[in-house]
């Protein structure tokens, strides 16, 4: 009994963590909530209401896709709502430092290419390489953590073990 209060009370805190973000990343949380249910949600169930007056409902297609859409979009709505209350919004702007943090840009070489790459360590939700925006939870962010300019770190990837060097570290 003991054992299993001890389980529920770990899960809760696991449920429970912060969800780190910009302040850029929750403001496109808080757009596309608004989106879904001011503007998808009428809609879907309008499209619902219109395919249950052709008929009978268990052969019709029109009404089971929009069914699965509402799921999908209901599902969404109570995902982003969680992130939202869990957000833990931190402003790269108001921090400084040399020290690698969430939100600070980061630029490193890799020390056997000396390819220079530049990201900035964002939420998961925020994460686009393309647009130089890195996931906390990557590994090549979580090996960065901590580091100053001019450490190594190590990531292991599936080619091998890769070392770079932070070269710069920025707050924007």
């Amino acid at each position: 009994m003991l054992r299993d209060r001890k389980a529920r009370e770990q899960s809760k805190r696991i449920i429970m963590q912060k969800v780190p973000m910009t302040v850029i990343g929750h403001a496109a949380l808080e757009t596309e909530l608004k989106q879904l249910k001011s503007v998808e949600r009428p809609q879907i169930i309008q499209a619902i209401a219109v395919a249950r007056d052709h008929g009978d409902l268990k052969e019709n297609a029109e009404y089971h896709a929009a069914k699965d859409k509402q799921g999908f979009i209901e599902g969404r709505i109570q995902e982003l709502e969680s992130k939202l209350t869990l957000a833990m919004v931190v402003d790269p702007a108001d921090l400084s430092g040399e020290t690698v943090k969430f939100g600070a840009r980061v630029s490193f070489v890799n020390e056997d290419t000396d390819e220079e790459s530049t990201y900035q360590i964002v939420g998961e939700d925020e994460a686009n390489i393309k647009g130089g925006k890195l996931s906390i939870t990557a590994p090549i962010a979580r090996g960065m953590i901590g580091k100053e300019i001019g450490d190594v770190f190590e990531v292991t990837a599936p080619g091998g073990s890769k070392s770079y060097e932070i070269t710069k570290v920025a707050f924007s």
